[in-house]
């Protein structure tokens, strides 16, 4: 850990924004900065947490004592402010997803490697106890290597996300739709996990959600390498459940996040014997990978998620899309 005073700029103060800014403050670690050009989001973060705000990111850049920025705007403006802070030496952390496609992705990585600085995407589920600790298990391979993986997923978009039709979501060109919203961050977990998918085919369609046309119900088959996957999403179910099943020849993981816990069940047993993952609330998450950027240095690759694994997420993606328009499978190798 630096000895250098720490100090964050959080650019944008939309919900998600809002989220980082109050859990960034509750390290106690750093100062933190609150930016945007709506004057009425600022107001509201300062006022909620009593802290220092501006409207110009780009200003805030040359203060020579701002030692990190996370960046929470649209995802179409993520990869100029990136390119923009690392290149001011700062230490960048970047909303999901990393972009709305490659575009100017090789150049950010080099620019992060010339400036020596760490920069990485915000796929908090990397934080969640229940998929860290599943994962570390079979790390191991003790029931051998995964061959088939399952993840059941939904919950009703409306009740926790009321402003949908008004935000990004209604609109793929800002990251909006089930696939980038929602899915992505399953399939960015599993290929934690797993290892990066190589092909899918992707059935998505809008459904129920008012108001929006863009899907809010996917179903996709995935191969990564070796292992087949199957990817259930709604965003309308009553329940707000997420299931991750990793099978091998040996046995079988299970990952409840609703229920936070994971469990085992080796070949022949009778019952499958759980770990309590508990979480206090949604914001420790948000904590932990504050934490942990605050820590990261140049060449850290975990837990945080690096650029490399966002730019797979953003091919898996564009297969996603490229798959549902088209009807047919996409290798994502090519």
């Amino acid at each position: 850990m630096s000895s250098r005073p720490l100090k964050v700029l959080i650019i944008g103060c939309g919900s998600i924004g809002t989220r980082h800014a109050r859990t960034f403050h509750a390290t106690q670690r750093a100062e933190v900065i609150a930016c945007d050009n709506r004057p009425e989001l600022t107001a509201a973060v300062a006022e909620s947490l009593g802290l220092a705000t501006t409207d110009n990111w780009e200003a805030a850049l040359t203060d020579e004592t701002l030692t990190h920025v996370l960046i929470a705007t649209p995802a179409p403006l993520h990869v100029r402010m990136a390119q923009a802070s690392l290149a001011a030496g700062k230490q960048v952390l970047i909303e999901k997803p990393l972009a709305l496609d490659l575009t100017g992705i090789d150049e950010l990585i080099a620019t992060r490697d010339r400036s020596g600085c760490f920069a990485g995407v915000a796929y908090v589920q990397h934080f969640a106890p229940a998929l860290q600790g599943a994962r570390a298990f079979l790390a191991d391979r003790p029931f051998g290597p995964v061959r088939h993986v399952t993840v059941t997923a939904g919950q009703h978009f409306p009740t926790f996300r009321p402003a949908y039709r008004e935000i990004y979501y209604n609109n793929h060109a800002q990251g909006g739709g089930a696939i980038q919203d929602a899915l992505t961050h399953l399939a960015n977990a599993v290929e934690w996990i797993i290892g990066p998918a190589t092909r899918l085919y992707c059935d998505a369609a809008h459904q129920v959600l008012e108001g929006v046309e863009v899907e809010d119900t996917v179903n996709l088959v995935a191969r990564h390498g070796a292992t087949q996957a199957v990817y259930a999403l709604n965003q309308f179910q009553a329940p707000n459940e997420i299931t991750c099943d990793f099978h091998a020849a040996g046995g079988s993981v299970r990952v409840e996040l609703h229920r936070q816990r994971w469990g085992v069940l080796p070949l022949g047993a009778d019952a499958w014997v759980w770990h309590d993952a508990p979480m206090v609330d949604r914001d420790q998450q948000f904590i932990a990978q504050a934490h942990a950027f605050l820590d990261a240095a140049p060449g850290d690759t975990q837990p945080l998620c690096t650029l490399e694994e966002g730019a797979q997420s953003i091919r898996f993606n564009l297969a996603a899309l490229q798959s549902a328009r088209e009807g047919r499978a996409v290798d994502l190798s090519s």
